[in-house]
């Protein structure tokens, strides 16, 4: 395995994945063929009549949808033997093959987590103005078994969205400009090169620094750049020697960034729990104590746990928060502080990580 690790190999994608131990991978994107042969009519802009450059390569084009559906049967059984049970499936595509993909994903017996709309800020129009403009693709997010225990960073994707929970309509721009790899013609190299900040939210999401990425379809090597830029280890492969010299030298040029400020290290469903009853009884808080939330909102702990407030009744620290900001949920950990004797404030988070602390000393001495 440690040969093919961090390596774009020019190849077949089904005969060098036969070759990968199974189980070994923790996560494949795969950017299959779309099957989207637009024919031999050219299309122009209407603005300025210059022609638009359609996807005619030969990589893309397959005879039927019988024949398209045995290459995707193919490459996908590859795919499954050599992910591990926990691993992460992304496929994407559009309407001209994502339902296809989709169906085949679940006849080999793939478990669909999500389907993401990556929503394009920035479409191609459409030319012939017959049709609405395409403005999305698809991704679908799938474990190889109904019962894997895929990751998940939650907390992650929920800081990346400004503290709400990440949803799963993506509006991110194509790829266009300074990121466009480009041939020695200064054209396009690769005509569907999917931008970064889409793998970025894909790899954040779904994987763990050090884990291995796979792309059997990786073009122009985003995939692997951007594997390598979140530290992971990647494996790309493409049967077209352009593709993959210019994969190599894109690569080649990316440094590491740090992640510290990006990755939420804990995700808190993963963490010993804590309930804010053990804290009341564990002597660090009390009944009759006043909480205090950032905007000077002030409520007394009760003896059953709960919180009350002149206005907004008795309630959990979570449902109080979610009352007092008319929210449908608000973590209430987040939210309040408790206010000491001496009236100086102290997070009740941080009251809980105290204690968590203990428990894990006393889990790790057992």
């Amino acid at each position: 395995m440690q040969k093919y690790l961090n390596q774009i190999l020019c190849g077949d994608c089904i005969e060098i994945m036969r070759n990968i131990p199974d189980a070994s991978v923790d996560a494949i994107f795969a950017d299959s063929p779309y099957n989207l042969q637009l024919g031999a009519k050219t299309l122009y802009r209407p603005e300025d009549q210059t022609a638009a450059r359609a996807v005619r390569d030969n990589w893309d084009y397959f005879e039927s949808n019988a024949e398209y559906d045995e290459f995707t049967r193919n490459w996908m059984r590859e795919c499954k033997r050599i992910l591990k049970p926990d691993g992460a499936m992304w496929v994407i595509g559009s309407y001209h093959n994502i339902f296809r993909v989709g169906s085949i994903l679940q006849d080999m017996g793939f478990w669909i987590l999500n389907d993401i709309v990556w929503v394009k800020t920035n479409p191609m129009p459409n030319f012939r103005g017959t049709r609405f403009t395409n403005a999305h693709e698809t991704l679908i997010w799938a474990t190889p078994t109904k019962t894997g225990k895929y990751t998940f960073n939650y907390e992650t994707m929920k800081k990346l969205n400004g503290g709400k929970q990440m949803r799963s309509d993506w509006d991110i721009n194509i790829c266009l400009g300074e990121e466009r790899v480009k041939d020695e013609s200064g054209k396009s190299l690769h005509n569907t090169q999917k931008p970064m900040d889409l793998l970025r939210r894909v790899i954040l999401s779904s994987t763990k620094p050090g884990d291995v990425i796979l792309d059997p379809f990786v073009g122009s090597g985003t995939t692997a750049a951007t594997a390598k830029e979140l530290g992971r280890n990647f494996i790309g492969i493409d049967r077209e020697e352009n593709y993959v010299n210019a994969a190599r030298a894109r690569v080649e040029k990316v440094t590491p960034i740090d992640l510290s400020n990006i990755e939420v290290s804990a995700q808190k469903r993963d963490a010993i729990k804590v309930s804010f009853r053990e804290l009341i009884d564990a002597g660090l808080l009390y009944v009759g104590q006043t909480l205090v939330g950032p905007r000077g909102d002030r409520v007394m702990i009760t003896h059953d746990g709960q919180l009350t407030h002149t206005l907004y009744g008795k309630a959990s620290i979570h449902i109080m928060a979610a009352r007092i900001q008319h929210s449908v949920s608000f973590n209430g950990w987040d939210y309040w502080s408790a206010e000491k004797k001496d009236g100086t404030l102290v997070a009740i988070d941080e009251i809980r990580k105290y204690v968590r602390n203990i428990k894990s000393g006393m889990k790790k001495a057992a």
